[in-house]
């Protein structure tokens, strides 16, 4: 027995009707039709099985679909041979077609008119027939497989026998998705989060093409993706209405901001113009492999060793005694490098000196929260060579790309060591007059 729910019109969550359906009228029909499937699978190659049984499945569900129809007209109408004495009656029937894994299917479906208080009559569609021909489960599958790297070209060749999966309908489709999938990135209520950081970092989409995209770490230690602006780099102006949106959109903090960044002096500009009193470090990540590009491989080992030893200890004494080893270690082999280790200046020890406890560390030393999603943006990007900028395009692949990465999101190394850092950046009380 198979128990169907047929769902209310206008929407509502609650099912009206329940019926159960048995593949063929008594059970004995039901054991050979199970009969006639095994025996069919038994005749045809291992290839072919699957095929087989998604045909026996198509057909017991068309089944299905005509005697939950029925069941439909006999709520509105009453029993065929005693009518009820309703404002509906039975009008016949007539060929229609519904969708089923998004390829069409060929039924027979009845026909109710129903009486008005004028004499006229109207035919009244039934609610079944209306859910068995929604496009909306076509329209899923059409996204899917966009997002999986499918041409709008080739979707016709992989769902032949579905309506509307022509080059044009599937960029419809695929753009109305979109669309969508930037209005959900951009209209969640910031206001209604306590957030404690916040994570700024570009990405290139392709040649000309860039992204600033900001990652807000809230009080229980959750990320969550906030927005992102579009450029040819990441410019003063980009990053400056990433972080205008956002603070439109109530993206606040009671305390001190503590921001990572990746060591854009347009990002840096960009924060402190919103918050000045911001507390900014400097991507540990990001400065290491800076210098690395600047010596030659045989320091590379004592480089990560000493970066290594940056990251673990507690406290600004410790950190000040690494960095100075950092220095000492620097100056005799590359001045460059050496140089670049100074360009941060107090910002690679932010952290460090607030004094929180180092559990923190592998969560705020860096930017790696926000390069993950963006290594799974890549993936679901790759397939994507060129943006056209005089359209949304880019926006409507990033979107779908960051909400997909932010679906696997967990709480953030050390979230238990948060409420030590918000006292560390709470506002030192103002100074009386």
């Amino acid at each position: 027995m198979l128990k169907v729910k047929r769902w209310s019109p206008e929407g509502q969550n609650l099912p009206f009707a329940t019926f159960q359906f048995s593949s063929a009228g008594t059970d004995g029909e039901t054991i050979m039709n199970e009969a006639s499937l095994l025996e069919s699978l038994g005749q045809v190659s291992a290839s072919k099985t699957g095929q087989v049984f998604r045909d026996f499945l198509r057909g017991h569900v068309r089944e299905m679909i005509c005697q939950v129809m029925a069941e439909e007209v006999t709520e509105l109408c009453g029993p065929k041979h005693h009518p009820s004495p309703s404002d509906h009656y039975r009008a016949g029937s007539s060929s229609g077609r519904v969708l089923y894994e998004g390829e069409r299917e060929d039924v027979v479906r009845p026909r109710v008119r129903q009486k008005s208080a004028d004499g006229s009559t109207h035919e009244v569609e039934l609610t079944t027939y209306r859910v068995a021909k929604d496009p909306q489960q076509l329209q899923t599958q059409i996204v899917q497989a966009i997002a999986s790297g499918v041409s709008a070209r080739s979707v016709e060749d992989i769902m032949p026998n579905s309506p509307g999966v022509k080059k044009s309908n599937v960029s419809r489709h695929w753009k109305e998705a979109g669309s969508k999938f930037v209005e959900e990135l951009r209209g969640n209520d910031l206001t209604a989060t306590t957030w404690c950081a916040l994570m700024l970092d570009g990405i290139q989409l392709s040649k000309g093409q860039a992204a600033v995209v900001a990652h807000g770490i809230d009080s229980e230690g959750r990320k969550h993706v906030l927005d992102f602006a579009l450029g040819s780099s990441e410019s003063l102006g980009v990053s400056r209405e990433l972080m205008s949106r956002i603070v439109r959109r109530g993206f606040a903090c009671e305390h001190r901001l503590y921001a990572v960044l990746d060591g854009s002096d347009a990002l840096r500009g960009a924060v402190v113009e919103f918050f000045a009193d911001a507390v900014i470090q400097r991507c540990l990540v990001h400065k290491e492999r800076s210098i690395k590009g600047k010596l030659s491989k045989r320091h590379w080992g004592e480089l990560s060793r000493l970066f290594t030893r940056l990251r673990s200890v507690q406290g600004i004494k410790a950190a000040e005694e690494v960095f100075g080893e950092l220095k000492s270690f620097l100056e005799p082999v590359n001045a460059e490098a050496c140089r670049s280790l100074h360009e941060a200046g107090g910002d690679l020890l932010a952290l460090h000196r607030l004094n929180v406890p180092n559990t923190l560390h592998r969560s705020l030393l860096s930017t790696n929260g926000i390069e993950n999603s963006f290594l799974n943006t890549r993936r679901k990007l790759g397939r994507v060579t060129r943006f056209r900028a005089e359209t949304d395009q880019a926006s409507r692949w990033l979107s779908y790309a960051l909400l997909g990465a932010e679906k696997g999101f967990r709480r953030i190394s050390g979230h238990s060591s948060l409420p030590a850092l918000i006292v560390a950046l709470a506002r030192p009380p103002a100074n009386p007059k």
